[in-house]
């Protein structure tokens, strides 16, 4: 079902809302800003049966990147699915069309990411003060025109992690001129959220939500 700004949501019950969320749309609009936000969208939906609930965020997605995106509906579903995200959430993958050809089928980068003060964020040696560990597995499932075309699934739930793991690679994902791409094939950051699979904060049923990467993505290696 669709909502406002071309929001999709895909599940809704008592405890928590899932979306398919829409590239450009930010999950909080900007300090200062009045323009609309996935929050917002997400609020407005919940209000329509408790004209007193608001959305709560468990996680984030970058403004410019799609797809699927976790709500909790109220405190107790969020503070359950924060305090065990680690546990909660069995799988994150995500779709990437990325510049160059990749070495290998298949790899596994393992980095250590810091956010510099522009709020960037780029690999590091390991130990250096404020540095995290990122771990992330990934797999070529095209190649073409230049592009890659990736699967990614996170270990680890970093700020830009994907982007600046790849960029670092020398393989920087299509559109994204923040981490050095030289190519915007699509008009936009070509990173789409593919799957995620968590347990249910109340019932602790494994359930799995899915959005299909954009057609663009591959057909991006075919073109001539």
């Amino acid at each position: 079902m669709k909502g406002g700004r071309g929001v999709a949501f895909l599940y809704e019950d008592a405890d928590i809302l899932v979306v398919d969320k829409p590239s450009g749309l930010p999950v909080i609009a900007p300090d200062g800003s009045r323009a609309m936000s996935l929050y917002d969208i997400v609020t407005d939906r919940i209000r329509q049966k408790n004209p007193k609930g608001r959305a709560a965020v468990v996680h984030r997605l970058d403004r410019d990147s799609s797809g699927v995106m976790v709500f909790a509906r109220h405190a107790i579903a969020k503070k359950a699915l924060m305090q065990h995200w680690n546990d909660a959430v069995l799988l994150r993958r995500y779709t990437a069309l990325a510049e160059g050809t990749a070495e290998a089928d298949s790899g596994v980068f393992d980095s250590w990411l810091k956010e510099m003060p522009s709020g960037s964020v780029h690999e590091v040696r390991p130990g250096e003060p404020g540095a995290l560990r990122a771990v992330t597995r990934w797999r070529l499932v095209g190649e073409g025109k230049g592009y890659s075309l990736l699967e990614l699934d996170l270990e680890t739930g970093r700020k830009h992690q994907i982007r600046a793991q790849l960029a670092a690679a020398g393989a920087p994902i299509a559109g994204d001129a923040r981490y050095g791409a030289s190519t915007d094939p699509l008009g936009r950051l070509c990173l789409h959220a593919t799957i995620i699979e968590l347990r249910h904060p109340r019932s602790g049923e494994i359930m799995r939500f899915e959005s299909p990467p954009p057609e663009s993505f591959a057909k991006a290696l075919r073109r001539g």
